[in-house]
């Protein structure tokens, strides 16, 4: 099974090397390296946004939650398709008109003022960095169990695997890889879906009442997992606005040439991302039916790997030729989505550094196209030694716990000041930094004092922290409006970005 795991991967890794060849070609402006050149079509940054949306965190925590905590574990994955109606009707279309590479080209649009990049920097790079984490540890993880490979070794394989895409490809390499790498895990879980199906009669239902005859009804029900009344909206308010201030999905909207394309890219996002994550709920109860609870827990105690375990079963079980194969194949896919989506925010992380703090805070703009691209290649260094460092410190954390940590950071400190920046005439240069520092950091203390990480003795009662980290992000920014003072070139110029947002039409996004 290791050499067939390890002959399906490195066949899989070859084919994203050849792209990112290909594309290293191709690679040469500042705007090919952070948006590919913004010709991207709908499909293609689609099938890219579902690529980079459909993380190992999701391909393998949500239905780990699902196996171990029955629906509650099913709301993780379902939660996050009304975000998409948010990103569509609201977010896009104003992204990516006042944007240009990053989410700190929004803010800076308005606010003009280096201070104000420099706070969207620090919620851009915690964010990312957040994100990557349960990626690498979701990495070190499947390796270690499935190829007897140590997890420091499988953390530093994928971090210098990232380094790799985006060093020599940027944004070209990294958008063919997410396609390639969404088209796998398709095909991935339709197969298994189809598989598990035929298992129950192709009837759902029997897969409910089995879970139900093994578990007793309360698996079917709420507040196995999220314990407290008001954790389910928390969870369910995080991913709906956390989404749309998520660094490396905004950022892929700056890759198509125009809003309307940006619309469309969402629609395809919709459909790839929303049949993939309705499934996940039926593979999850399949792995508790079918595999078990306690070998689950005995396996891995955060359940990461109820999926691969389902796969082997279905297959055939272990020891068999079937079960191995199919095993493989999960754990390859798997693979290669952990590579896809950190390339993903390794790019988006190395682009912040890159342009917004180094172009535009310290060297003010006065940097040529060649030097613009060196020094986001070297950032992508460092960003890559910090993915790894990080990575090392999470193992034996559930994956999906991870992500809602990085969501809620994204829905507290992100979503205020995109939103604020783009729909209130008054918000200036102070509210963003309120807004950063307040949200991003009340998400982090309270989901640290929270049950996800402490358990029992948790002090704050709720697993995600974003039904009150959130408002306090929000009140930072207008506190600290307020405290800035009135800003009159600033509150003139809103008519300018609200234009600009609703059709295109404007000055240049980099100031004079």
């Amino acid at each position: 099974m290791k050499i067939m795991t390890l002959v399906i991967f490195f066949a899989i890794l070859a084919l994203t090397m050849v792209v990112t060849y290909w594309a290293a070609k191709r690679t040469n402006t500042a705007s090919e390296f952070y948006a590919a050149g913004g010709n991207l079509s709908a499909k293609e940054n689609g099938f890219a946004l579902a690529g980079d949306w459909m993380s190992a965190a999701a391909f393998l925590g949500f239905t780990g939650l699902t196996a171990l905590y029955g629906m509650d574990g099913s709301l993780y994955a379902v939660s996050a398709l009304a975000a998409f109606l948010l990103i569509l009707m609201v977010i896009a279309e104003p992204i990516r008109n006042t944007g240009k590479f990053t989410l700190g080209d929004v803010i800076s649009y308005r606010m003009r003022r280096p201070e104000a990049r420099l706070a969207a920097v620090i919620g851009t790079t915690v964010v990312n960095l957040a994100y990557m984490i349960p990626q690498m540890a979701g990495a070190g993880v499947l390796m270690k169990l499935l190829l007897g490979i140590p997890y420091s070794t499988a953390v530093v394989f994928v971090g210098v695997g990232m380094v790799v895409y985006v060093r020599f490809g940027g944004m070209i390499a990294t958008t063919w890889v997410q396609i390639i790498k969404a088209v796998l895990l398709l095909t991935t879980a339709a197969t298994m879906v189809v598989w598990l199906l035929s298992k129950v009669g192709f009837n759902p239902l029997n897969l409910f009442s089995g879970v139900e005859d093994i578990y007793g009804a309360q698996m079917l029900a709420p507040g196995n997992y999220l314990k407290h009344p008001l954790d389910t909206f928390s969870l369910a308010l995080s991913l709906i606005v956390g989404t749309a201030g998520l660094p490396h999905i905004m950022t892929r909207f700056f890759t198509v040439p125009d809003a309307k394309t940006a619309r469309k890219s969402v629609i395809w996002l919709m459909f790839l991302a929303g049949s993939f994550f309705i499934v996940t709920t039926l593979i999850g109860l399949a792995s508790a039916m079918f595999v078990g609870q306690d070998r689950i827990r005995a396996v891995d105690k955060g359940g990461n790997l109820a999926l691969p375990l389902l796969a082997q079963y279905l297959g055939g079980g272990a020891g068999t030729i079937g079960g191995e194969i199919f095993l493989a194949v999960v754990c390859a896919v798997a693979f290669a989505t952990i590579l896809a989506v950190v390339a993903g925010l390794t790019l988006a992380t190395s682009g912040t550094i890159a342009h917004d703090l180094y172009v535009n805070v310290i060297k003010k703009g006065r940097v040529s196209e060649a030097g613009q691209v060196r020094v986001a290649k070297l950032s992508t260094l460092a960003v890559g030694a910090l993915a790894i460092a990080f990575g090392l410190l999470a193992e034996g954390v559930n994956v999906a716990v991870l992500v809602i940590l990085a969501i809620a950071i994204a829905a507290s400190a992100n979503f205020p000041i995109i939103a604020l920046s783009l729909f209130w005439r008054r918000f200036n240069t102070a509210g963003v930094i309120g807004g950063v520092a307040v949200g991003g950091i009340s998400a982090v203390a309270l989901a640290y004092i929270g049950p996800a990480f402490m358990g029992s003795d948790a002090i704050f009662p709720i697993v995600n922290p974003t039904i009150l980290s959130m408002p306090l992000g929000f009140l930072g920014a207008l506190v600290g409006t307020w405290l800035g003072g009135r800003d009159l070139a600033n509150e003139h110029r809103y008519d300018e970005v609200l234009f600009k947002a609703h059709t295109g039409v404007g000055i240049e996004n980099e100031p004079a």
